[in-house]
């Protein structure tokens, strides 16, 4: 966690003890999460049909299966099995670290490929 993190729970914390965020408009309702105010205006449609077809991006899809693979290594009590699932969450780590950096070609391609394959399907 970094500082910036800790300073932003502590003041969440002592805003909770004052009551500060009790009875917020919205409470108790769920989050909207549709909301595409941020999105250019010229992309909205474009991204629209893509979340309803299902298509996430292969950044997504490699988050979702690390989150997953951490679920998993802790109900693990097989070392092998452990291990694979292991390299396979370092894997997965490091080409999200490195996409980050300078983005992969091959999985932008493939995800066009399958959004493609998706919409020609429909």
């Amino acid at each position: 966690m970094t500082t910036f993190d800790r300073i932003a729970e502590q003041r969440i914390a002592e805003a909770i003890e004052r009551s500060e965020l009790s009875n917020l408009p919205g409470a108790g309702k769920p989050l909207e999460l549709d909301d595409d105010t941020l999105i250019p205006e010229e992309l909205r449609l474009a991204y629209r049909v893509l979340k309803n077809a299902g298509c996430v991006p292969p950044e997504i899809e490699r988050l979702r299966e690390i989150r997953n693979l951490r679920q998993l290594l802790s109900t693990l009590d097989d070392e092998t099995t452990r291990r694979r699932a292991l390299l396979r969450l370092n894997l997965l780590m490091a080409q999200t670290s490195a996409g980050r950096r300078h983005g992969d070609l091959r999985i932008e391609q493939a995800y066009c490929e399958k959004i493609a394959e998706r919409l020609g399907s429909s």
